[in-house]
């Protein structure tokens, strides 16, 4: 399992976290998030970069995930598919 990134926020009302990205992603992937009190996996159905979606990102970019759980600033996200 491959560390793609971090959760640097968490927009509680939309349920959008943003993900600082060490390793590129694509929409289809799955992903597990790990955190002192998260822990689950989730498909990535849609992501976005300046508020438009986009089908992939790249290391170093900040793009904003729908989760169906709360995330926290902090938690790792790994690439699992």
């Amino acid at each position: 399992n491959t560390k793609v990134g971090k959760i640097t926020h968490y927009y509680d009302k939309l349920g959008v976290g943003i993900v600082k990205l060490a390793k590129p992603l694509k929409v289809g992937q799955t992903i597990k998030i790990n955190g002192k009190t998260t822990n689950f996996e989730q498909l990535i159905s849609q992501m976005q970069f300046d508020h438009k979606d986009i089908q992939s990102g790249k290391k170093g970019q900040e793009i904003g995930v729908k989760f169906n759980s709360k995330v926290r600033q902090g938690d790792e996200v790994i690439l699992v598919g």
